[in-house]
């Protein structure tokens, strides 16, 4: 404990954002290095995950939402998210020890003081710490426990270029699917999900109606969706699935990536009448309900790259004084794949 220093860098939320967030929102500052309790394990942090999803955690009216997953923040607080870290202390009959490294939830800080119930040992397996965050789990969590693909499947990914997208395109190729379509916002983003994630096509936000760009993507129709964005894309999904089709909701980043508003809302207005005669499956989905997914995902993921069967997308950036300026940027939808910080 002697090499601890007495104070190590955090991101605060400085200010509720107005719209999308934006750098000034986050103020990095210097902390005292936090004192665990017997119940808690002292960690080192090595590499935090920026997500979308924190604008739910840190909007007005936060504080009001029941069932997000995440805890609501008020100015002055310090930010939190999945996180890598290296453990420095912990309570001898914990199962821990110095040296291991863990994931948890407090990140955002160098230093944290996890509850032992709320930290998981990572074990060796992946060729860089960092993987461990990748959202492919998510991804594979919702292709086999929430839906499942048979083969031959056409499957369409919206928001292909984001961290549960990206590999969701890979992963359901991998369990057989036979064609696979993705949405983006960039000519940029297109070209690489087709040269670099094996997609077969892409349609492009903004650009001609989705619906139409989905209709010539996939003129046999769709058999599964994994949506991460609601809205338009959601409604064009619909239109083009097939009689039968699985329609996973795994996030709504048409609301929360909207630049007005709380980023808590998504509103879409859908046509009963093809869910009706085409007796669809729409069915909201999160990984967390099943946890047991996620040791299964990292063996997989393991051999998958092993086998160079799959990539991991992903931007690393250095640095926790960069944080600002990296939230604003996810916040704008800029990256390719996932997001981690390396402090």
């Amino acid at each position: 404990m002697a090499l601890i220093p007495k104070t190590g860098l955090a991101v605060k939320l400085k200010s509720r954002p107005r719209g999308l967030p934006k750098a000034a929102n986050f103020e990095v500052v210097g902390v005292p290095i936090p004192e665990p309790a017997r119940d808690e394990i002292l960690v080192r942090n090595r590499f935090t995950r920026a997500a979308a999803s924190l604008r739910m955690m840190i909007s007005e009216g936060a504080e009001r939402v029941e069932g997000v997953p995440f805890p609501a923040l008020e100015p002055g607080d310090l930010l939190a998210e999945e996180s890598i870290g290296e453990v420095v202390s912990a309570p001898p009959d914990s199962g821990f020890a110095p040296g291991d490294c863990v994931r948890h939830h407090l990140g955002w800080r160098e230093f944290a003081a996890v509850p032992v119930r709320a930290c998981e040992l990572v074990l060796d397996g992946l060729p860089e710490v960092a993987a461990h965050l990748s959202h492919g789990w998510t991804a594979y969590a919702a292709l086999t426990r929430g839906t499942t693909i048979c083969p031959g499947d056409t499957v369409f990914v919206t928001s292909a270029a984001g961290a549960i997208g990206s590999m969701a395109g890979q992963i359901a190729r991998l369990l057989g699917a036979g064609r696979v379509i993705g949405s983006t916002g960039s000519k940029e983003k297109a070209s690489r999900l087709e040269r670099e994630l094996g997609y077969d096509a892409t349609v492009l936000r903004a650009a001609d109606p989705i619906s139409g760009q989905l209709a010539k993507a996939a003129p046999e129709g769709l058999d599964v969706v994994i949506d991460n964005v609601g809205g338009e894309q959601l409604q064009a999904a619909i239109e083009a699935a097939k009689e039968g089709a699985r329609i996973l909701i795994v996030g709504a980043l048409s609301g929360q990536l909207a630049r007005e508003g709380s980023g808590r809302t998504a509103p879409v207005q859908l046509d009963s009448f093809p869910i009706l005669l085409k007796k669809l499956t729409i069915r909201g989905y999160s990984a967390d309900d099943d946890p047991d997914a996620r040791q299964e995902w990292t063996q997989r993921f393991a051999k998958w790259l092993e086998a160079g069967s799959i990539i991991f997308p992903h931007v690393l950036v250095k640095g926790l004084d960069t944080a600002p300026e990296v939230l604003e940027r996810v916040a704008e939808g800029r990256y390719f794949g996932t997001v981690i910080v390396e402090l």
